[in-house]
């Protein structure tokens, strides 16, 4: 009954011990972590933080090597000088021995003894610098009739067990040779490091084994002494270097991270921050050639901005100073084209060239007061929550009869009925008007794919066509204002060379991305997307960009294939291209 409460006691308390540990270790892992990612955070960012960091470690290494190197070889000196003293004195002590057994004139048991004792006593060192123990025995098996009176002998209770049993084989075998051995000597409660030297003696008829064991644990002391001393040394040298390199990568650091500071705050625009240079030295010189630097920039910087204030000041200004003239002449044209018909041939088409010319015009004006707004910041973004189907659809119905014109047919694919976006539905309106006029100009009579989607973060539209396509290059210069993939090409359906630049602003406006991809010959893909909310972030666009074109039949723009949804669509795409 006892043992299993005491089974259930033990079995309680390792429960809660258990338990008192994964708690602590709970509370001690996330701190390690933290400052584990703090050093790291340190290391990657301080340049002075890895400096002294690294001097610290290497000075350590090398303190830690030389001192392993002077310790080993004062240890092994000392034991040296320790082992040839206790052999000198070994010999001196033997021979000692040695000879007053030889001249002893003892027959009886207590005189053999007595002399014996008398004798090994002063082997013990008593009263002198030399403190040493002897270990006294005879040799084992000995086929001559040896005296039984003197077995063995020791002092301060010494065994034969601290005896090295391969020293004992040696002395048994050899004849007047010396031999030596280390050992772990028990002292009390200790145990000290000793030498034990050992030699056989001839009493009386009877060979015996003499050893004198060294206690050598003053030398171990005075090891244990250096030892320390060094290590102290050791750690106030490092500590000493730590502070140095700091001192000298603090005056080297300091000047750069102030660099990296106002190299920043110019960045930033504030273009009169310099630095602060002190000395003649070469931080001081880098220092000023900096201050130079940005003192040059700063005075080009001026100048441009000058420049293109003034550019854009002369575009606006000459803009609306055309506004009036152009209203004037638009009037005057549009006059002129109504009563074409009471004109000959040639007054006529000047009628009608005059007509589209100014109406070309005219959109080209808008479009540059558009792109001042622009280049002054001056234009907002004035966003509500509309469906985007409603603007797409407008955009759509305004752009079939050029779609007519030309033989295309607009499909727009979609999974959704409706998604409601946080927008400027007019810039928007403009974009996609911009866009979808674009593939029907360059798509050759194919039909004009309009794809809409969207995800969590964001809604895109993706116009494709399958006509002329573009090349690398080309998509990555279509957004340049008034550039033209091809310079000789007509523009039937206006055109000033600035509709996909202000498209681009108006979708950077909405914190969005318009992405244009194509192939020659296979067509282009135009894709807008645009956050769900004002000022959100785009993490992926919901419909992808693939170059793999439909490959559009002769005769398609006839057709009139529904597609019911986006993966149906992409589905169709697939068997297609296979």
């Amino acid at each position: 009954m006892r043992a299993r409460i005491y089974a259930r006691r033990a079995q309680i308390i390792f429960v809660r011990l258990a338990r008192f540990v994964l708690h602590a270790l709970s509370r001690i892992i996330p701190s390690l972590d933290t400052a584990r990612r703090a050093v790291a955070r340190r290391w990657r960012r301080s340049m002075q933080f890895r400096t002294v960091l690294v001097t610290l470690l290497l000075a350590g290494l090398a303190f830690f090597g030389v001192g392993a190197y002077l310790s080993n070889q004062i240890a092994n000196n000392l034991f040296q000088e320790r082992l040839r003293q206790a052999e000198i004195d070994t010999r001196t002590s033997v021979k000692e021995v040695q000879d007053t057994f030889d001249g002893a004139q003892v027959t009886d048991r207590a005189s053999v003894q007595k002399l014996v004792i008398d004798t090994l006593d002063v082997l013990e060192g008593k009263g002198t610098e030399i403190q040493r123990r002897f270990v006294f025995l005879a040799l084992p098996d000995q086929t001559q009739p040896r005296n039984k009176w003197v077995d063995s002998r020791s002092s301060y209770q010494t065994g034969i067990s601290v005896i090295p049993e391969s020293l004992r084989a040696a002395v048994q075998k050899s004849g007047k040779d010396q031999y030596w051995a280390s050992i772990s000597l028990p002292v009390q409660s200790e145990n000290h490091p000793a030498i034990v030297m050992g030699n056989k003696v001839l009493f009386n008829g009877t060979v015996y084994e003499l050893y004198l064991i060294y206690d050598v644990n003053s030398a171990q002391t005075t090891l244990n002494d250096i030892q320390n001393v060094l290590l102290a040394g050791a750690a106030v040298l490092v500590l000493l270097i730590g502070a140095v390199a700091w001192f000298v990568t603090r005056s080297v650091v300091s000047p750069v991270s102030h660099a990296a500071l106002v190299s920043e705050k110019l960045a930033a625009g504030q273009l009169q921050e310099r630095m602060t240079v002190k000395g003649e030295d070469e931080v001081a010189r880098l220092g000023a050639s900096f201050n130079h630097m940005a003192a040059s920039l700063q005075e080009q910087i001026t100048q441009l901005a000058t420049l293109s204030q003034m550019q854009q000041r002369f575009v606006s200004d000459v803009s609306h100073e055309l506004r009036t003239p152009l209203t004037t002449v638009r009037m005057a044209a549009e006059v002129l084209y109504s009563a074409r018909d009471d004109f000959d041939a040639v007054n006529k088409r000047s009628a009608e060239l005059l007509y589209n010319q100014v109406e070309r015009f005219q959109s080209l004006l808008a479009d540059l007061l558009e792109i001042s707004r622009f280049d002054a910041g001056a234009a907002t973004l004035d966003a509500e929550p509309r469906d985007i189907f409603q603007v797409l659809d407008k955009v759509i119905e305004s752009a079939a009869p050029v779609a007519k014109q030309y033989g295309s047919e607009i499909r727009m694919t979609t999974s959704q009925k409706t998604i409601v976006v946080e927008m400027d539905a007019k810039r928007i309106e403009r974009i996609l008007r911009n866009l979808l006029l674009n593939a029907v100009e360059h798509g050759e009579g194919k039909p004009i794919e309009v794809m809409v989607a969207s995800n969590a973060d964001a809604v895109a539209v993706a116009v494709r066509d399958h006509g002329i396509g573009l090349s690398k290059a080309d998509a990555d210069r279509v957004f340049d204002r008034f550039w033209r993939a091809d310079p000789a090409r007509t523009r039937s359906t206006g055109g000033s060379g600035l509709g996909l630049s202000i498209a681009m602003e108006d979708a950077k406006l909405h914190q969005g991305w318009l992405e244009a991809r194509g192939e020659k010959g296979k067509g282009s893909t135009f894709r807008l997307t645009i956050p769900l909310e004002a000022g959100g972030e785009i993490i992926k666009s919901p419909v992808p960009m693939e170059q793999n074109y439909l490959s559009i039949p002769a005769g398609a723009a006839d057709r009139h294939d529904v597609v019911p949804s986006f993966e149906d669509h992409m589905a169709t795409r697939e068997q297609n291209d296979e």
